[in-house]
């Protein structure tokens, strides 16, 4: 489809709110993120997980003409077809985006098993933006402590449980702004969940730094 004029250079679908909020904190940092700065529309999808595993190609297929890309971002738990890997289900919408009118210019980010495995991280400002600064034990020794994080691994179990137990504990207020104020912050070079870095590197192939 060369030569074709877009108006806009992404549209994303999200699953939820939380989650389009913390993409479009992740597109304001493009220098983090390998990637050039793009012009995109954010959307939720009114069936959430499960809308997006299943509807996400009638939903985007009357952007197809206005938008160069589109991006599906959804959680594998609550999507329906838990029993399948993230890469498989991806696979699955991929093929239908690209049959709605999408061709090649579509990607799909299933995060396994949930959000919060993305904003785990040992940077101090996870500490700070939920609450943990000044707390004695710090947050990974009580992550350890409590058996949710085990030996040698970098993400708790649970990783949406244990963020809201730790907030619940210093009484920190649970919102959407806890997400999105950590992908504003944390550094990505140590990530190594493999949605975000398919999501990174399909972003840097799309819009890469001119």
């Amino acid at each position: 489809m060369s030569g074709v004029s877009y108006k806009r250079d992404l549209t994303v679908l999200a699953a939820d709110q939380m989650i389009e909020g913390v993409v479009r904190a992740l597109l304001a940092r493009p220098e983090a993120l390998g990637m050039r700065r793009v012009t995109a529309e954010l959307y939720s999808h009114p069936q959430r997980d499960p809308g997006c595993r299943t509807r996400s190609d009638s939903f985007l297929s009357q952007y197809a003409s206005l938008s160069r890309h589109a991006l599906v971002v959804f959680d594998r738990e609550g999507c329906g077809d838990e029993r399948s890997p993230r890469e498989a289900i991806e696979a699955d919408v991929e093929e239908r985006l690209r049959a709605s009118g999408w061709d090649n210019r579509a990607a799909v980010i299933v995060i396994d098993p949930e959000l919060e495995q993305w904003v785990w991280s040992n940077s101090p400002h996870v500490d700070t933006i939920l609450g943990w600064k000044d707390h004695n034990p710090c947050l990974r020794t009580w992550l350890s402590e409590t058996g949710r994080l085990p030996s040698g691994q970098m993400k708790p179990l649970g990783p949406k449980e244990s963020m809201q137990s730790a907030a619940r504990l210093v009484r920190t207020p649970w919102s959407s702004s806890l997400h999105r104020d950590i992908a504003r912050k944390v550094s990505f070079e140590r990530c190594v969940d493999g949605a975000f870095l398919k999501l990174r590197s399909v972003l840097q192939s799309w819009f890469p730094v001119e």
